[in-house]
């Protein structure tokens, strides 16, 4: 206690000064109109920084209920587009309807949606089973697709599924053109990679570039013109050196595929009898 008493003692004039510097800035403000505005101002721009100080910091240290409720949001929106999806896959019959050029080419025909049930792609000889069947309006020789492209073409029917020969079929021959190029030719899969196949008995004086996209070319009774088939990465000549084979990346990746349309063309089996008896005509002669 005596130590207090003689620390105040030894600093007292400094403790009366500050009480009488306190006092007579608290009548200054108080009693001065002008000098208190300025106090007020300076007194806010400093309360405000020192608010701006503080949300800062504890926005900064909010930053994880933040990415919680943003994490919590995205889930969300990821279950509406998925929702959003099957609603679209239902109207559409293709949840894979990525291209919209696809789409606007097969929807003036009766698209039947269909689920994939059973694939292969690692045989020389694939098969893919649809749950769609002959109830369903299926028929033999329809075409199948996806919103990447083209699948391949019904092979047999039953009453609720059906066998589909994909491009990735030793059997398989689809008739081709490169776009917007007005050259034709035929889609073969020699086996191995999946992705690629080759489009053979394009003419040695076409014209074209790497990268320009293969489509149906329209000539079968299958697939209506321009469904995409893939894109040309590489030409080689063919084997008797008159014509070039294209190697074609495939737009459809059959290692994923879920989900597909057949193409039910009301002309076509008009177009397929027509074919079918020109063909038995000149068999006959």
């Amino acid at each position: 206690m005596n130590n207090l008493f003689d620390f105040i003692l030894r600093y007292i004039s400094w403790f009366v000064f500050i009480i009488c510097e306190i006092i007579s800035l608290v009548l200054l403000f108080t009693y001065n109109n002008y000098q208190g505005s300025i106090w007020m101002s300076s007194a806010n721009a400093v309360s405000g920084k020192v608010y701006e100080v503080n949300a800062g910091v504890e926005q900064y240290f909010s930053l994880t209920d933040i990415n919680e409720q943003l994490t919590k949001r995205n889930l969300y929106l990821e279950q509406r587009v998925q929702d959003l999806t099957s609603q679209i896959a239902a109207k559409t019959g293709d949840s894979a309807l990525m291209k919209l050029e696809n789409y606007q080419l097969m929807k003036k025909f009766n698209l039947i949606p269909a689920k994939v049930v059973s694939n292969s792609i690692d045989k020389r000889d694939n098969l893919i089973t649809i749950d769609k069947g002959e109830v369903d309006g299926v028929r033999k020789d329809m075409g199948v697709a996806c919103g990447y492209g083209v699948v391949g073409i019904v092979f047999m029917t039953g009453r609720h599924y059906s066998v589909v020969m994909p491009i990735l079929n030793s059997n398989s021959s689809i008739s081709c053109t490169i776009n917007k190029r007005g050259y034709f030719g035929y889609l073969h899969w020699t086996g191995g990679n999946s992705r690629v196949a080759f489009m053979d008995e394009v003419p040695r004086h076409a014209h074209f570039n790497l990268y320009d996209k293969v489509v149906t070319s329209g000539y079968s009774s299958v697939f209506p013109p321009g469904i995409e088939i893939g894109k040309i990465i590489h030409v080689y000549n063919s084997s008797d050196g008159l014509s070039y084979r294209c190697m074609v990346e495939l737009s459809t990746n059959f290692a994923k595929l879920r989900d597909v349309s057949v193409i039910d063309d009301a002309q076509m089996k008009e177009r397929i009898d027509i074919l079918r008896a020109a063909q038995d005509s000149l068999e006959k002669k």
